[in-house]
């Protein structure tokens, strides 16, 4: 029998959890283009030029358009520093998509990573299972449910995803 001195016992074994997925915050996102928009107007390397950035169809990611793919890279490179001060991840960009010519301009369909498919799911969990035998995990949809009885371990297991390199971003949401 625990006691209850001890502060081990538990009387339910109160359950502590949080969802860990991959999202983005659509208003930060509306941030990181005005920002990025308004130094490309203010940069003189880019007067003249075709320079622009894009909304994808509702939001979803962005297109930027140059001279040049050296144009379009440092457009990404303004994107990604406006990311990183308002501290959401790179990952977030997916840039694997083709430089697309034309008409003297080049463009570049970059859409948001969003969501968690099964081999990202499992790489999540497989994670946790690893570092960390007593959380458990469960993959619910998109999202993995990460479950334990004590919150330094959910801290802890935080800590080490957002150590893990994946190459997409991470987020928790539903802490409780």
């Amino acid at each position: 029998m625990q006691s209850f001195a001890s502060g081990r016992y538990n009387g339910g074994m109160a359950n502590f959890s949080f969802d860990a997925e991959s999202d983005f915050d659509k208003a930060e996102m509306n941030n990181v283009f005005d920002q990025a928009e308004r130094e490309m107007t203010s940069r003189y390397d880019f007067k003249g030029t075709p320079a622009a950035i894009e909304w994808l169809d509702d939001k979803k990611g962005i297109k930027v358009v140059g001279s040049g793919e050296w144009q379009l890279d440092a457009i990404l490179d303004i994107v990604r520093k406006k990311l990183a001060t308002r501290g959401v991840s790179q990952k977030v960009l997916d840039t694997s998509k083709d430089i697309v010519e034309s008409n003297l301009k080049t463009s570049k369909e970059v859409p948001f990573k969003q969501g968690l498919d099964q081999d990202k799911a499992k790489k999540i969990t497989s994670l946790v299972r690893d570092q960390f035998p007593k959380v458990k995990t469960q993959i619910q949809g998109d999202v993995v449910r990460v479950t334990s009885t004590s919150k330094n371990d959910l801290q802890d297991v935080m800590q080490a995803i957002r150590a893990a390199d994946f190459d997409f971003p991470v987020n928790f949401t539903n802490y409780r």
